[in-house]
């Protein structure tokens, strides 16, 4: 998929002198159904396992050749058996480019059709430079990656989100947010007016969650990383964003007892809270590390050269973030025990060695998704004002998510090797002694969820 580009509604068939009606079936995730394109080493010949039904490509030179599939074979199966063969430097689905759509095929990986504040498709880049630029995660490539495993947008994960509650379901005095699907939500719970209606009061939550499943390719807003993955909206917070250890601990086994395979936590304690202070939280943790269940928790937002509880815990991925200069923020927390960091806006960190901070300049842009405008839970739009390590921790969130959905790491990760494989896919950042502020560097979503590489597990 990075390697072959599709440049015209009936590139597969014209290629080789074939009438556009002799075009593959497509498949609804955007690729044909019957067919995958090969790139093989230099000095091997197809491999017997395509042999016979491959067809050389003019457009990818010599060696890169369009296998028919055998009638009942899955794409996902042929990908995994050809990845796996040692002479074969890439195999990707044929995707289908479309002069209208959803989504649009581009050498960066799939564009989506989001308006974000404008009119026209595709101008959620303009103001998510987060998801797509210089100092992002990559996320574009990265959709495109889970696509090629047969789980476009992490569809099958669940993710609980542990907050204000989410815009999830119209209800009473609530709306939905404009910008979800129906079908993105499972049950939840809501522990601070405990009952079964997790709605959102604040706002917070909404933007959280809007960040790892926003709707994606609807023509409208922006767009969210693990866009078809589950939420489950868990209230631990109330209307004023705060909520006790205790409650927090009763959302964190929630969640895992009802099936959540990430749990996101974009909340802090004080700088003075220790471990022993908040004993029933750190124990739901351990429990649900037992249970394979990856928590993801903001680093904090005071600047500290320490993590703020529970992102400090033992068993915990701890996320700092970075502005869009690709600096740290200069409200991050960070020091030891920080696993990596991801994009959160404001202003750049004074960090003399770092090549990338420039206090002096105006403050980086701010994280944009769809949320609440006001103190109206019925209004929604792209407010300003939201940057933090708040909302860096739900890019991480999202993409592990992705790397669950893509089996890059096998059917059922631990949240061990999750983690290993965030920190090892990381882009590096930081420079003259800085760079140990960063953890393991800034989330790249398109590395962790590509083929290969720390950790991966054979097709």
């Amino acid at each position: 998929m990075r390697n072959v580009r599709l440049l015209a509604l009936c590139l597969s068939a014209c290629v080789m002198g074939l009438p556009a009606s002799a075009l593959a079936v497509v498949d609804p995730d955007g690729y044909a159904s019957n067919e995958i394109v090969v790139r093989y080493a230099p000095a091997s010949r197809a491999s017997a396992a395509s042999a016979g039904r491959s067809t050389p490509l003019a457009s990818g030179g010599a060696h890169t050749t369009l296998v028919r599939l055998a009638r009942g074979e899955s794409v996902a199966s042929a990908l995994r058996q050809l990845r796996a063969q040692r002479d074969v430097q890439w195999a990707v689905p044929d995707y289908v480019a479309h002069a209208t759509g959803s989504v649009a095929r581009a050498a960066g990986g799939l564009i989506p059709n989001d308006v974000g504040s404008g009119t026209a498709p595709g101008e959620w880049q303009q103001l998510q430079w987060n998801f797509s630029g210089p100092f992002s995660i990559n996320a574009p490539e990265a959709w495109a990656n889970v696509a090629a495993d047969g789980a476009p947008g992490g569809r099958g994960t669940t993710v609980a989100v542990l907050d204000t509650g989410v815009a999830y379901a119209n209800r009473g005095p609530f709306r939905r947010s404009p910008d979800f699907s129906s079908h993105t939500f499972v049950q939840g719970y809501d522990f601070v007016a405990h009952n079964r209606f997790p709605n959102d009061r604040n706002g917070h939550g909404t933007f959280v969650a809007a960040t790892i499943a926003e709707a994606t390719g609807n023509r409208y807003g922006v767009t969210g990383l693990a866009f078809a993955a589950h939420i489950m909206p868990v209230r631990v917070l109330d209307t004023q964003g705060e909520g006790e250890a205790s409650t927090i601990a009763e959302g964190v086994l929630f969640a895992v007892k009802h099936g959540a395979q990430v749990i996101n936590l974009s909340l802090e304690f004080s700088p003075g809270v220790t471990a022993s202070d908040i004993p029933e939280l750190i124990e739901a943790i351990r429990y649900a590390h037992r249970r394979r269940v990856l928590v993801v928790a903001a680093a904090g937002n005071e600047g500290h050269a320490a993590i703020a509880y529970p992102a400090k815990g033992p068993d915990v991925v701890s996320v700092g973030a970075t502005t869009e200069h690709g600096c740290l923020a200069s409200y991050s927390n960070d020091g030891s025990g920080l696993t990596l960091v991801a994009p959160g806006g404001g202003a750049d960190a004074d960090l003399p060695g770092d090549p990338n901070c420039r206090p002096e300049l105006p403050a980086g842009r701010d994280i944009y998704q769809v949320t609440f405008t006001g103190s109206s839970p019925r209004r929604f739009g792209l407010p300003t004002g939201y940057e933090g390590t708040s909302m860096a921790t739900p890019h991480v969130a999202a993409a592990a998510a992705l790397i669950i959905a893509s089996g890059v790491l096998g059917r059922h990760p631990t949240p061990a090797q999750i983690t290993a494989r965030l920190q090892g896919t990381a882009t590096k950042l930081g420079g003259g002694g800085d760079e140990r502020l960063y953890g393991g560097g800034l989330l790249n979503a398109a590395a962790a969820t590509a083929p290969g590489g720390p950790g991966a597990v054979a097709g």
